[in-house]
């Protein structure tokens, strides 16, 4: 009979709480959170960061947590986020209020190479890319449509009229900014794209009232260079990097052959290049022949003596808690990239300014393939190389499918350039 009375006493106790666990559960989830892990168990490392600009775009915070699982993110939940994971096929792990603040123990202790970052707000996004198609693609713009991150594009004529302010981060099209067309006059004179794309800048330069392609592409350069000056972020590609500086250091001459702009090179036009206008580079010998695709010897690509199963570059492993800048900018879950070709492919060590951070190069061979600086109160990364994906992309040949490299290490690099402006500006130690 004691028993049958347990019983009885037991079942309303029961219910009562069950109901007060049901009542409890809303407040429970209110206080987990939801991790994106970017180490080896990350199914999709490009579209996380897709997520987590998503995430910024809707007014929420988002925790970098550098060298935690190559990386990973952390938010508060939201059924609307694990959604978001679950539709675009990004891994994720609901975790309990108690597992967040371990992780951030974890990463804050003094004595493990971690930290948290802070990502608070959506920078406005603009890619430099001209309008018309031509026969090859730009990898930024490939892996910003894959991971669903929104950008607008300018071009030369926007960048003249001012509308740079606008923006937090421009993206540098793979562009000579010399006026030398690519230096493809020798391949390329007589395919079709190339006169087009010619005529196009040289109607471009006159509608803006300057006389030549060289002119006008110059005036974009130094329109970039304030934006940056101002607190801006620069990012650029292959040779969208190299030629950005030469055509400062020549704003006060003619390195541009007849055969691109109508009139003889300037003679004592080497004597008269001006580094301090530089960003990155200094002390280089520029390449006038208009027969050769090199621009200066700051492109390692014409000596290189690499076989492809061996070119590979390592990343700098920087201390999260004092460089956190580059520390941001090399997350990555493999620490070793593979190579790949460009116009533009790497950079000769003994160019480069002094305070540049080499964040990524091949020691055997004197390159640095991934580089950043400040400017001004702005701050830019080159990048070397035309497609992290596609060895020796050549002209014409198509596009990469990023649904076959979702795991890129060197696309990841993009991307951290991409979320970095977001970062709390306190926490950025350099």
């Amino acid at each position: 009979m004691n028993t049958i009375k347990q019983i009885k006493v037991i079942k309303p106790l029961y219910k009562y709480l069950l109901a007060f666990t049901f009542l409890l559960l809303p407040f429970c989830l209110k206080a987990a959170s939801i991790l994106i892990p970017m180490d080896e168990e990350q199914k999709d490392h490009l579209k996380s960061y897709g997520i987590a600009f998503w995430v910024l775009k809707e007014q929420q915070e988002v925790d970098w947590l550098l060298n935690y699982r190559g990386g990973s993110f952390m938010m508060k939940y939201d059924k609307r986020i694990e959604d978001e994971c679950k539709i675009r096929g990004v891994s994720y792990q609901v975790i309990a209020d108690a597992a967040a603040t371990q992780i951030i123990n974890e990463v804050s202790d003094p004595s493990v190479n971690m930290d948290l970052v802070k990502l608070q707000k959506a920078p406005k996004m603009a890619v430099y890319s001209p309008k018309s198609k031509l026969p090859w693609d730009d990898a930024v713009t490939l892996v910003l449509k894959y991971a669903e991150i929104p950008y607008d594009v300018l071009y030369d004529e926007e960048v003249i009229k001012g509308d740079l302010p606008k923006y937090d981060w421009l993206h540098l099209h793979h562009e000579d900014f010399t006026g030398q067309f690519s230096k493809f006059y020798a391949a390329y004179r007589y395919a079709q794209w190339y006169n087009d794309d010619v005529k196009a800048q040289n109607a471009m330069a006159r509608k803006l009232g300057f006389q030549k392609v060289s002119q006008m592409k110059l005036a974009v350069a130094q329109h970039i260079r304030d934006f940056c000056a101002g607190g801006g972020f620069l990012f650029a590609m292959c040779s969208g990097t190299d030629t950005f500086d030469i055509a400062l250091a020549a704003s006060n001459t003619d390195i541009c052959g007849a055969m691109f702009d109508g009139d003889a090179v300037d003679p004592a036009a080497q004597s008269k290049l001006d580094y301090s206008q530089t960003f990155a580079f200094q002390g280089f010998q520029l390449d006038m022949n208009p027969e050769s695709h090199q621009f200066s010897n700051i492109d390692v690509t014409p000596t290189r003596q690499i076989e492809r199963t061996r070119d590979f570059f390592t990343l700098f492993d920087f201390s999260a808690k004092w460089d956190v800048v580059p520390s941001m900018l090399t997350q990555n879950h493999d620490k070793v990239i593979k190579g790949f070709m460009g116009l533009t492919t790497a950079y000769n060590k003994n160019r480069l300014k002094p305070g540049v951070t080499i964040m990524g190069e091949m020691k055997t061979a004197n390159e640095a393939r991934y580089i950043h600086g400040e400017f001004g109160k702005g701050q830019w990364t080159f990048y070397g190389g035309h497609d992290p994906e596609d060895y020796q992309h050549a002209v014409g040949d198509p596009p990469t499918d990023l649904k076959l490299h979702p795991n890129s290490p060197g696309y990841r690099l993009i991307l951290n350039n991409v979320l970095f402006p977001a970062a709390n500006k306190k926490k950025q130690k350099t």
